[in-house]
């Protein structure tokens, strides 16, 4: 298994080794003790969630409240997506910057996003399934979005009209949520990841 920092801090892309013959394929897609190892801390699983989605439909920018925000570990397990990660920590070196990863069935990557960070993803197939693994539950209210067609993101989704539910199109830009306080700060989400070591 080979991970690899992002360009924003606190992301990293995971490709497996694959292991195929005749009979298909196995490999381990997540390695607890290989991830903790680059963290420094322990990734606590708390949910898993997984979605399908029709080609073209984009879901996020979603983030949680820090503390404890919600890390998250994301592959996907048929078809293909682009996924995106965003640095909407107020403060941050990177804020406003945002990197993308093919994930698919094939070379089988995940992506790995700390707590803070802004998460989305394009469809690029129909059905494309995706698999989160969660360092936190689901709290209502405590979970939010910024709008992933905001121009000053300008994140190029490879979708000619991307569908989005009802709830990302209503939400705010960055730079509304930023001004409303909504947005997590980066020395807040470093002091949590800080703690999360010790």
């Amino acid at each position: 298994m080979k991970i690899r920092p992002l360009t924003i801090e606190g992301a990293y892309e995971v490709t497996p080794v694959q292991h195929g013959d005749a009979r298909g394929t196995f490999l381990e897609w997540f390695r607890f003790d290989a991830l903790a190892e680059v963290l420094g801390h322990r990734f606590d699983l708390a949910q898993a969630n997984l979605s399908t989605s029709a080609r073209g439909v984009v879901r996020g920018i979603h983030f949680a409240d820090v503390p404890p925000g919600q890390a998250k570990y994301v592959t996907c397990v048929s078809g293909a997506v682009l996924d995106v990660v965003v640095d909407i920590r107020v403060g941050s070196p990177t804020f406003g910057a945002w990197e993308a990863v093919r994930l698919d069935d094939q070379e089988r990557r995940a992506v790995y996003l700390a707590e803070g960070l802004g998460h989305g993803f394009c469809a690029l197939t129909e059905g494309a399934t995706v698999a989160y693994l969660c360092s936190s539950g689901y709290r209502p209210g405590h979970e939010h979005g910024v709008h992933p067609l905001d121009p000053a993101l300008g994140i190029d989704w490879p979708a000619g009209d991307p569908l989005l539910s009802g709830k990302d199109a209503e939400a705010p830009t960055l730079a509304e949520a930023q001004a409303v306080g909504l947005l997590p700060r980066f020395d807040d989400c470093c002091a949590y990841v800080e703690s999360q070591r010790s």
